[in-house]
């Protein structure tokens, strides 16, 4: 379970010599995430990946991490993680399971974080030690922390695997839809700020394919139909079925690319259809979506 401990002092060292040659405005950030992280004792190994790490980062760069994590500590660990964000990370929403990261052999989560009047992303990794060694061959990164276990068991390494999997496969609740909706509208405000005209057309339709995940989550969770077949014979039931549909048609129907209107307006639609299908979804996260449209609408 993580603790709140005191950082190694390498990991001030390796910070530094990051600093060196890449200044960012995430610095602050990245700084205060990598020693939280690095001060719990489950975590072997934290690499800093991505654009911090090569020196090419802008204003809207993501603070992005591998985490390794013993493999017996796993479990624990990301049951624990959430509470770790929110409360010592200052994450404003429990994370987001990461569908885009590629498959390392782990599992990723979004957080979104206050940070100097914004919002900030902050991408965890998370990895079994077992399989840093390989994936260290795959990506590239700068170290922060890495100190090994002594041993990692076989049955430890096979209960890790199976955590992942589990994780992986375990259907999403409402809120977690949810959450994905507000995280998707930060890449996506960030898609079209850069210009990113492919990128924001592949996670607007993430974006629908949510607002459909949600809707058949609240409407009909025990569906034996993949993906989008037989919405309207499932859903549209009753008038609510019906209304959710009429919203979800908007969506498919609007630009395949996306200004920050469309993304505004999805919004919108998806807090009302969460109100009208699923409003238990909405418990403890008024206060985190009252900042949360305050900090998008001064991006």
């Amino acid at each position: 379970m993580p603790t709140a401990t005191m950082a190694p002092a390498r990991t001030e060292l390796h910070l530094a010599e990051l600093a060196e040659v890449n200044r960012p405005t995430q610095l602050p950030l990245l700084t205060r995430i990598a020693e939280l992280l690095s001060a719990a004792p489950a975590v072997t190994h934290l690499l800093v990946r991505g654009s911090l790490a090569s020196g090419t980062a802008d204003r809207l760069s993501d603070v992005d991490f591998l985490v390794g994590v013993h493999d017996r500590d796993l479990p624990a660990f990301t049951a624990a993680l959430n509470d770790l964000m929110t409360v010592a990370g200052g994450a404003l929403l429990p994370g987001w399971r990461d569908t885009i990261v590629a498959d390392l052999g782990g599992i990723g989560f979004v957080f979104l974080i206050q940070h100097k009047g914004k919002l900030q992303q902050v991408d965890l990794y998370l990895a079994p030690a077992s399989q840093i060694t390989a994936i260290r061959r795959k990506i590239a990164g700068k170290v922060v922390l890495d100190r090994p276990p002594a041993e990692i068991t076989t049955t430890q390494i096979e209960q890790a695997r199976s955590h992942v999997t589990g994780l992986r496969g375990r259907p999403r609740s409402c809120t977690e839809l949810l959450i994905e909706h507000l995280v998707l509208a930060v890449l996506l405000h960030k898609r079209i700020q850069r210009g990113q005209r492919f990128v924001a057309y592949a996670e607007w339709h993430m974006l629908h394919t949510a607002t459909k995940d949600l809707i058949k989550a609240a409407l009909a969770p025990t569906s034996r139909f993949w993906g989008w077949y037989q919405l309207r014979e499932e859903i549209a039931l009753t008038p609510i079925g019906r209304a959710c549909l009429a919203d979800l048609d908007t969506a498919v129907t609007s630009p395949a690319v996306p200004e920050a209107a469309d993304v505004e307006a999805a919004l919108d639609r998806v807090f009302a259809l969460t109100e009208r299908a699923c409003p238990n979804a909405l418990d403890g996260l008024a206060d985190a979506i009252t900042a949360y449209r305050t900090y998008l609408e001064q991006a």
